[in-house]
């Protein structure tokens, strides 16, 4: 299990999720649940996600840190303001907050699995090790900030 640790790009994984809830749709028709508000619950994911995910990036370039989630032992700080007062992974809570309104938009209530998917994928094969790598590079530091701020929201 260890060979998918940080091995595929977290954007790939919302793109497997998405397609695969539509394609599920697709193919169990029967499972369609009217959702009331859908458009404006939708709109609304949509620009918390926005916040969540503009926020993270623009502390990021300001701390001059590296975004690549396949090497976060080149990190050179870890950001603990912004939008990192609420979440310590406010870019995967963008990306989950994305695949909710997706599947809020479809409508069918087996699309609701794939966000589940996406924070089981995710915490296992991408969090977990960035942690350990933050964890090793940063120490009691980093410690202390994953005792203050959740990992999600």
């Amino acid at each position: 299990m260890r060979a998918l640790e940080l091995s595929v790009p977290p954007p790939v994984i919302v793109v497997g999720c998405a397609l695969t809830m539509w394609w599920t749709a697709d193919f169990f028709p029967g499972y369609i649940h009217p959702v009331p508000g859908q458009s404006v619950i939708v709109s609304a994911l949509i620009a918390v996600a926005g916040i969540f995910g503009v926020g993270a990036v623009l502390s990021f370039r300001r701390l001059r840190t590296t975004i690549n989630p396949h090497h976060p032992e080149s990190a050179t700080a870890f950001v603990t303001d912004g939008v990192y007062r609420f979440s310590r992974n406010p870019m995967y809570l963008a990306l989950l907050l994305i695949l909710v309104a997706w599947a809020v938009r479809l409508q069918h209530l087996l699309a609701g699995l794939g966000p589940i998917f996406f924070v089981f994928y995710i915490s296992r094969f991408q969090i977990a090790p960035e942690e350990r790598a933050l964890a090793a590079k940063f120490g009691p530091e980093y410690d202390s900030y994953m005792r203050k701020v959740r990992r999600w929201l």
